[in-house]
């Protein structure tokens, strides 16, 4: 069965990417104790563009396979986990890209550049990063990863701050700081 992406944000209700949320089943990596460490010789750039062994990965569904088995431990490594086999892939900044905010009037949805929906909130947190001249704020994605938001999608979410209080943005009932401190 061919994949279909989500539609656009700009036409989806916070109850309708929430149910898209949930309908994405994700493997139980958290259960999960390989006995086997090794490395993958993979690596995601800082672009989100992926790599094996040097060469570009370029079929979308590939990287999206790989994306939903991705891991980081409390040291910054990131890992590609299975049932049999934990193997290093190296990150030049973070896993994913956020590439597209929509604010509902109470929750921040992002679309990352795997397609997964991810609504900003108590799991889910916004982190300012880097300096006042230089802001990158990332967003927490799943088992430790995250996703930095590109240039188009932290200015949509300037423009969100910008009619608050100028700097911060709430969602889901939790406000997050979106200048570096």
């Amino acid at each position: 069965m061919p994949y279909a992406p989500p539609p656009d944000l700009a036409g989806l209700s916070l109850d309708r990417i929430a149910a898209l949320v949930a309908q994405r089943k994700l493997p139980p990596l958290d259960s999960w104790s390989p006995p086997n460490e090794g490395d993958s010789l993979m690596r995601i750039a800082d672009d989100g563009t992926w790599f094996h062994d040097g060469g570009r990965i370029t079929r979308p569904a590939m990287v999206r396979a790989f994306a939903s088995l991705l891991t980081r431990d409390g040291a910054g490594q990131h890992w590609l986990m299975t049932p049999h086999e934990k193997l290093r892939i190296a990150v030049d900044d973070a896993a994913f890209v956020a590439v597209d905010v929509r604010d509902t009037g109470g929750a921040l949805a992002f679309r990352l550049n795997t397609d997964d929906l991810v609504i900003a909130g108590p799991e889910h947190r916004l982190i300012a990063r880097g300096t006042i001249d230089a802001p990158a704020i990332y967003l927490q994605v799943r088992h430790g990863t995250e996703a930095r938001l590109n240039r188009s999608t932290w200015g949509q979410l300037a423009e969100v701050m910008l009619t608050g209080d100028g700097t911060s943005v709430t969602s889901q009932g939790v406000r997050f700081a979106l200048v570096p401190g």
